[in-house]
């Protein structure tokens, strides 16, 4: 029996075909079937995870047209053409081995080239199986498979059946080929097949001279021209894709290459909206200015106007359907996943119209549809990441990463922090998204790139770190150009905020003094030691959406990028001596051209080192020095993942090693949930949980009332002589993993070498920096008023302090963190707070702070609650509570409850849920806001009662440190100098079992003393 998937070596070979897959029958006799293991789709190829489906109420399942184990495909839709695919490798195998020509079944035209791509011995690279199987498969279904109707109608059926659900006026077919695997080569191979056929064998309705290629955006369009037959770089001479005595015959080709964004109707007179009302109102009657069909095609591709049946071939063909009837599940897709959504469609829309167009005006014979990915996007109608139906061949990147001729991905598969199962670097954007800028800005203000997340900046310093050996090692082996390190980022505000922080920028403060700030990661910067710009960047910010469409930039981005164009510009200069080369191309097409010559020695875009993409880079990009990704954006499909794990996966060399294998090349990837062997996971109902109304019962138990302040901010004075620090055991600052990210990651493949990723280059930040950073921080954040200038006069005794926090031991770095962290703004803001809560907390008494109440609302009150919750409830005591339940997130305030319900002190109580009480306070950078869990009302023996708020904590990690430093620091001795809201204090509970005791021996100690902290 051949060894499963993971017992066979690394690599196999890119040109063997696929082994026997022994099995035994129903009788228990080993039999073999046409099969490779490696395209088993119901084992190992990744299947994108569609988005969850409900069931539909009172609908039975439809009976399956195919096999279909995740119950996704009924009879008005077939979503698993996995089996027929199988089917038709099986038949193509056979065909294949069939030792004599004159049985194939074919032109001799076509015996020749078959012939000529197995076994000719190629100059360069060689035509990879996947290829030649690919073409196979197309040339099996046109001209073999109709010598045999009685076995093969069935295939001719269910293409029929699977074009007439999805695309009625036309015929497709789809050959899917992993990223990196050569479609490119497919189409040469493709044409090459039917061209040398047209032409002599003019007669024949199966052949056409004509091809429409149509591409998703400008970059592939241009990269496509090796297609064209007088092209330098033609594939068919340069690949020797034909035999030398067929090439005449290829330049009887027509061939036209578009992006679908072509097809778009445009307007044939340039008429002022002055002048067309004027015109309009005149004739009664609406201006006929856009193109007709004829018109736009005739202005697309002109050279194929005069014939008949032509090839159309779909390059990135998932982009191109025709959507059905609206999902009504779209309806829960959050906003920028309805975005996505109607981008999809409005892009497919397009492009696919354009070819039914053709098909009316024209006629269409085929349309080839060749994608690593055809999958029905979000947004189709379809069920969202199902393989297309009418797909033919079936070459997964399954399949390429073990025969070699992709890159390795590496994804995280353990860390020191893990999400249950998942590692947090396998999927950052769960951990980070909220803390994100939203597309935009806010009030035409730049996020602050010192203000991303502490996660994010882990995984941005781990993959870095690697990415530093990766680029070391490449120059010791003499490599001219860098390796590349690209993020993928969700939106304009999140890419603007990653490319500030990695490359340096200037940075203009409140008071509008400007001052630049380094990039954080070195060979990434755009500026010397000095803060001047570099000749060439190392790193670039693209827009791939808007570079692929042709348009003009839109004025943001073009603001954004404005630096970066000037310094290409004038690198065109410097490279061809002419003073005007910069002013001969717009800036859209120079961005193309570096981004399309990264990696590239000699280009414009060979010493790029960094990518930062406001969108997905576009496919197609076929940069093959990529070895680090890391996705800032959410990936709700496998798809996506694939799609943004394919931009790395080209290989740098072909060269065979001593046993005829590809050497192995590595991809590392951060932030991506890519999935080697994700299936579509259809959901299950849940039946609706029941409510319970939670309201104030009045006025029955308006006596228990408690009214509470809102509190908007703080007011501290610092005195002008000596400051001190009083620190507490809750002023100590532990950087651990579940804080500051991962600090030990590793990333491995389905096989191959695993790479494991730390911050030990932050070792080589001193001592001496950390102090000093934390206390310019102190001055230049934390005491600092807007629109005034930083308390210089304190620099000493503020370094004084700091040095006091950090000898003192209250920084502790456990699970692999470094102090040198602290220069990520987040941590430093928390440093920098614990230090400010110790000097506020040593000026209680003298100089106590004051709260700044909510000047529109500056009390709340239980009076108004009122809300329906379908959580677990506790029934209040009439007698102890305003409000009629308390909402229960966890068994220990359920203990509360009971125990502040039967303490003979206590006069009224409310749990905080829908009561509008919080807390401000910061954590990190961030300004937060905290609710208490309770509020107790107690009778400590003075004048007026005691209100105390209650917090239940288990784990108190540095979020509980910040709100218990603030509530007793800031909140209860300001709202205690009010004097207009009675008295506060605060307490914590971290024990269940010691509730009641606690409870008891914290009042006991009330009666005792004045409580002026709680």
């Amino acid at each position: 029996m051949e060894a499963s998937f993971f017992e066979r070596p690394i690599l196999n070979s890119p040109y063997a075909p696929p082994a026997r897959h022994w099995e035994l029958d129903a009788e228990g006799q080993p039999t073999t079937r046409i099969l490779d293991t490696r395209r088993r789709s119901d084992l190992i190829t990744p299947v994108p995870k569609p988005k969850l489906k409900k069931a539909a109420k009172g609908k039975k399942q439809d009976q399956f047209t195919f096999e279909d184990k995740a119950g996704l495909s009924s009879a008005e839709q077939e979503y698993n053409p996995t089996p027929i695919i199988n089917e038709i490798r099986g038949y193509v195998e056979a065909w294949r081995n069939l030792p004599n020509p004159s049985q194939w079944k074919v032109t001799p035209e076509t015996a020749r080239l078959l012939q000529h791509w197995r076994q000719h011995d190629f100059q360069d690279v060689r035509p990879f199986f996947c290829q030649i199987e690919a073409v196979e498969t197309a040339i099996w279904l046109a001209e073999v498979a109709p010598h045999f109707p009685a076995r093969t109608a069935k295939f001719t059926q269910h293409l029929k059946a699977a074009n007439a659900q999805a695309n009625p006026e036309l015929m497709r077919i789809a050959l899917k080929l992993a990223t990196g695997a050569g479609k490119t080569t497919v189409m040469a191979m493709l044409i090459a097949w039917q061209v040398v056929n047209a032409v002599r064998h003019p007669d024949s309705k199966r052949f056409s001279r004509g091809f429409l290629i149509v591409a998703p955006g400008i970059t592939i369009r241009d990269r496509l021209r090796v297609l064209m037959p007088n092209d330098p770089d033609s594939y068919y001479k340069g690949r020797e894709i034909v035999p030398a005595d067929m090439l005449p015959a290829i330049d009887k080709a027509k061939i036209v290459i578009t992006n679908y964004h072509a097809f778009k109707p445009r307007e044939r007179l340039d008429i002022a909206k002055g002048t067309r009302n004027a015109l309009e109102g005149w004739r009664e009657e609406k201006l006929q200015t856009i193109e007709t069909e004829g018109q736009m095609l005739a202005r697309v591709m002109p050279e194929l106007m005069a014939m008949k049946n032509i090839v159309v071939l779909n390059d990135e063909a998932h982009h191109c359907y025709r959507e059905r009837v609206a999902d009504p599940e779209e309806q829960d897709l959050k906003p920028e996943e309805k975005e996505e959504a109607k981008q999809n469609k409005e892009a497919a829309r397009l492009w696919i119209s354009g070819i039914e167009a053709v098909k009316r005006k024209l006629g269409i014979a085929n349309v080839y549809d060749l994608s690593a990915t055809p999958f029905f996007l979000r947004g189709s109608g379809y069920a969202e990441g199902t393989l297309f139906p009418w797909t033919m061949s079936d070459f997964s990147l399954m399949d390429a990463i073990e025969c070699g001729i992709v890159k390795l991905p590496r994804v995280p598969v353990s860390s020191n922090v893990n999400d249950e199962t998942m590692p947090v670097f396998r999927n950052l954007w769960e951990h980070i998204g909220k803390l994100m800028p939203k597309k935009g800005r806010v009030a035409g203000q730049a996020p602050d790139p010192q203000k991303l997340p502490v996660y994010l900046i882990a995984a941005l310093q781990a993959l870095y770190g690697h990415y530093r050996e990766t680029y070391e090692l490449w120059a010791e082996k003499g490599i001219t150009v860098p390796p590349v390190f690209i993020l993928v980022c969700s939106n304009t505000a999140v890419s603007e905020m990653l490319y500030r922080f990695i490359a340096g920028y200037d940075q203009t403060d409140s008071n509008g003094d400007t001052s630049f700030i380094p990039g954080a990661l070195e060979l990434f910067r755009n500026h010397d030691e000095f803060g001047n710009r570099l000749p060439r960047p190392n790193t670039i910010l693209v827009d791939s959406a808007q570079l692929e469409s042709g348009e003009a930039l839109d004025k943001d981005f073009r603001a954004l990028a404005a630096d970066e164009i000037e310094r290409f510009r004038q690198d065109m200069v410097d490279r061809s001596g002419d003073i005007r080369a910069g002013e001969t191309i717009d800036d859209a097409t120079l961005l193309r051209e570096v981004m399309n010559t990264v990696g590239k020695a000699g280009r414009l875009g060979e010493q790029v080192r960094c990518v930062v993409s406001v969108s997905m880079l576009t496919e197609g990009w076929d940069a093959n020095t990529v070895t680090h990704i890391l996705g800032v954006r959410a990936f709700g499909t496998q798809l996506l993942c694939e799609q943004v794990v394919g931009r790395a996966l080209r290989r740098q060399s072909y060269g065979l090693n001593d046993d005829g294998l590809f050497n192995v090349e590595y991809a590392d990837v951060l932030g991506i949930p890519f999935d080697f062997t994700a299936k579509p996971v259809p959901s299950k109902p849940t039946p609706p949980k029941q409510t319970v109304r939670v309201q104030a019962v009045r006025p029955d138990r308006d006596t228990l009332e408690i009214i509470f302040p809102r509190v908007e901010g703080y007011r501290v004075e610092l005195p002008e002589e000596r400051l001190e620090a009083t620190f507490t055991p809750d002023h100590v600052l532990e950087l651990t993993p579940e804080l500051v990210g991962p600090t030990r990651s590793r990333n491995q493949g389905i096989i191959g070498e695993a790479a494991d990723f730390d911050l030990d280059h932050l070792d080589e930040v001193r001592e001496s920096t950390v102090l000093f950073h934390l206390t310019r921080h102190l001055l230049y954040r934390t005491y600092r008023e807007p629109n005034e200038a930083p308390k210089l006069h304190l620099f000493g005794q503020m370094k004084r302090i700091a040095r006091q926090w950090l000898d003192g031991g209250y920084l502790k770095c456990s699970g692999g963190s470094k102090p040198g962290q602290l220069l990520y703004l987040e941590l430093a803001e928390m440093a920098a707070n614990r230090i400010k809560d110790a000097i506020t907390l040593g000026l209680v008494g003298e100089q106590a702070p004051k709260a700044i109440l909510d000047p529109y609302n500056p009390g709340g009150s239980t009076r108004f609650v009122n809300f329906t919750t379908s959580k677990d409830v506790w029934k209040t005591r009439h007698d102890r509570c305003h409000v009629s339940h308390v909402v229960l997130d966890s068994d220990w305030e359920a203990e509360l409850a009971r125990v502040v319900e039967e303490h003979p002190r206590v006069l009224s109580y409310v749990k905080n849920q829908a009561l509008g009480f919080e807390v401000p306070y910061l954590l990190g950078s961030q300004p937060r806001r905290y609710r208490p869990d309770f509020i107790v009302r107690i009778d400590d023996g003075r004048e007026d009662p005691l209100n105390l708020v209650i917090e239940i904590k288990g784990y108190r990690g540095e979020d509980a440190k910040e709100k218990a430093n603030t509530m007793r620091a800031f909140w209860v001795p300001g709202v205690n100098n009010l004097r207009s809201f009675g008295r506060w204090g605060f307490a914590e509970f971290t024990a269940v079992y010691e509730i009641e005791a606690g409870f008891a021996k914290l009042l006991d100690g009330l009666m005792q003393r004045e409580p002026a902290l709680g």
